[in-house]
């Protein structure tokens, strides 16, 4: 059996990450990669806009077992207990993917602090609910929060620079995430061939574990970033296209569908995003190029005025949460064009762990004689 360091510091059967995707719920598919022997993320991003996007808030309650009525910190309670309630049987672990940008501190603070109730709350969720991870801001000034209530702490990076600024924070799970993820991703298109290996040379040591995103899918590209010296991998997309996935079923076959060349950028709610190419991200393409093109110069804009991209992406969210494909913009990256089923989750955890092994089994007599 694959074991790695993050398997031992997290409590996990295989050196997976399953993306704490957004902005929808995926409070099942967490609790299905938590049973399944890896690591599941419960997105959280969706329920920042409580006031100006209360279906995807809805959306959260009805999966999380709250009501629509709840505050943000009620919500988040009830979704943990539930999730806990749902893994502890089988020795699930699972975590919280928070976003620390300035634009949402508010809702940051009101998050953990809920997760650091609920394990305090009820002692056991301790040996299950051991993971805070952090995207989208600054690590600096969280260590004493978060490795203070007990968390082991993941945060999601870039570029060597903020490999090292999260290193200085006291990270204890950096995850280098290559210009081919899915959704939000980089303002430089550095990709995970480079990345990833850079990261690992610049701040891996013993107390500091690095983790490849970005066009990981299968046992192939496990097998290949614990090759380059990874501690393990995280997958958004591939977890998408499951069958207990939470997202909309027309996402899904869309990510199952997708051919050679299927993925664009454009600008996303903080930055690029990587997008399926339909004529509605086409669109969106060359809406972004005339008014936001830094998103293709690396040149990050403030996004705090709302315009007419910003109206165009809230429309493409709202049909894609009701399925109307017309008008629809679904992210994924660009590893959509490899998947070509739904599976069920621990089935797919197993076919991708037995594949790394008989990859990395074979190597020696393969390529050493």
């Amino acid at each position: 059996m694959i074991r790695s360091r993050l398997c031992e510091l997290v409590g996990i059967k295989y050196p997976i990450i399953q993306a704490g995707m957004g902005p929808f719920s995926n409070n099942n598919l967490c609790v299905a990669a938590a049973n399944a022997g890896v690591l599941g993320l419960l997105s959280t991003s969706g329920v920042f806009n409580k006031d100006d996007q209360p279906w995807i808030y809805n959306e959260f309650a009805r999966t999380g077992e709250a009501d629509p009525e709840d505050d943000i910190g009620t919500l988040m309670e009830k979704v943990l207990k539930r999730t806990y309630r749902l893994v502890k049987e089988r020795g699930g672990i699972f975590g919280l993917n928070v976003m620390v940008s300035k634009e949402v501190l508010w809702a940051s603070n009101i998050l953990i602090d809920a997760a650091i109730r609920v394990r305090e709350e009820t002692p056991d969720v301790k040996n299950h609910l051991k993971v805070m991870y952090t995207s989208a801001g600054d690590p600096l000034g969280w260590e004493d929060k978060i490795k203070g209530a007990g968390f082991k702490w993941i945060h999601i990076v870039p570029s060597v620079r903020a490999a090292l600024r999260a290193k200085k924070a006291g990270v204890d799970v950096i995850v280098a995430s290559g210009h081919e993820g899915g959704f939000h991703t980089s303002w430089e298109p550095v990709h995970s061939m480079v990345l990833l290996p850079a990261v690992i040379e610049a701040v891996q040591d013993d107390d500091t574990l690095v983790v490849g995103a970005g066009g990981f899918s299968d046992g192939k590209t496990l097998a290949a970033a614990l090759l380059m010296g990874a501690d393990g991998v995280l997958m958004g997309t591939r977890f998408l296209a499951t069958q207990e996935s939470d997202f909309h079923p027309m996402w899904k076959q869309e990510v199952v569908d997708a051919g050679d060349r299927a993925t664009l950028v454009a600008r996303g709610y903080v930055g690029p995003a990587r997008w399926l190419k339909t004529p509605r991200s086409i669109e969106h393409a060359a809406n972004t190029l005339q008014k936001s093109p830094g998103v293709f110069l690396g040149i990050p804009e403030d996004y705090s005025t709302p315009d007419m991209l910003t109206a165009f992406e809230n429309e493409s969210m709202k049909a894609t949460f009701a399925g109307n494909k017309e008008k629809a913009m679904m992210a994924a990256g660009e590893v959509a064009q490899r998947i070509k089923d739904m599976p069920k989750v621990n089935d797919m955890v197993q076919k991708i762990v037995r594949d790394a092994e008989d990859i990395l089994r074979n190597v020696p007599q393969k390529l050493l004689g």
